[in-house]
């Protein structure tokens, strides 16, 4: 599943479509909006996309996961929008028939989609609004 979407993200939906007979490992993450950042609560999170772009990057991380860390399947589901703290941001879900293809192609995906997709986040803060530099 690649999916952009202002809905809250069903991780148990995704992780029930992903199993299959060949599946024996799936990993995933969950990225969330903090509360607090550099000492400053933060009141919202605001996610805009380049959707088309997005969605084109998307698929393609997804594809290169599936060979490059020979994967049963990859899911990546990123929200925009208006966000909360503790609201969920982005789901990474990856499955294989081992566990250790399915933690690096995991953490492989989330740091190539931070790097690579047209998506971006200003916190909102009581000091105003400030865009946020992903760690690289």
């Amino acid at each position: 599943m690649i999916l952009i979407t202002e809905d809250d993200i069903s991780v148990d939906q995704v992780l029930r479509e992903m199993k299959a007979p060949k599946v024996g490992a799936l990993v995933s993450f969950l990225g969330t909006v903090k509360g607090e950042v550099d000492g400053q609560e933060v009141r919202e999170l605001v996610v805009e996309s380049y959707k088309d772009m997005a969605l084109k990057e998307m698929i393609e991380l997804r594809d290169e996961a599936i060979r490059r860390f020979d994967l049963v399947d990859a899911s990546i589901v990123h929200r925009v929008g208006r966000l909360r703290p503790s609201d969920s941001i982005v789901l990474i879900a990856v499955s294989s028939a081992n566990r250790q293809q399915s933690f690096e192609a995991c953490r492989w995906l989330i740091d190539e989609l931070k790097r690579t997709a047209p998506i971006w986040k200003k916190e909102q803060t009581a000091s105003g609004g400030r865009w946020v530099k992903e760690e690289r």
